[in-house]
């Protein structure tokens, strides 16, 4: 994701347009686009301040944050499990998941699903 404008470039545009300027008249004179021009002039409105909103997803961990205790007890409990598995578990819960989801999870507890038939883990294939 690209930075923010700066906050001095926000105030003169802002202060632009209040002097009777157009928008488009606007990102003219300071070589932005039109569009960044838009949505300043609807943050001015809305919030009052020229400050640039939160990029990115915001924090929580998603659905499945409250649930991690509950998949990390399933898993060392059984360690063959698969992601289908536990999707089952967790729909049993009330909690309906794509299995990437619980993959996504796993990887964030540092959990591994990948097992051979012995149980443990496969060790990395090389080509000669």
């Amino acid at each position: 994701m690209g930075k923010p404008h700066p906050i001095e470039l926000r105030s003169r545009v802002v202060a632009f347009v209040d002097e009777g300027h157009s928008n488009r008249e606007a990102s003219r004179h300071f070589r932005v686009s039109p569009r960044f021009v838009n949505n300043l002039m609807k943050l001015k409105a809305q919030t009052g301040s020229l400050e640039p909103r939160r990029q990115g997803h915001g924090f929580g961990g998603g659905k499945l944050a409250a649930y991690s205790d509950f998949v990390r007890a399933r898993v060392e409990e059984s360690g063959d499990l698969t992601l289908d598995e536990l999707c089952v578990a967790l729909e049993g819960r009330g909690v309906s998941v794509h299995r990437s989801n619980v993959a996504r999870l796993l990887h964030r507890l540092g959990l591994s699903h990948k097992k051979n038939t012995a149980g443990q883990r496969d060790a990395a294939r090389r080509h000669p």
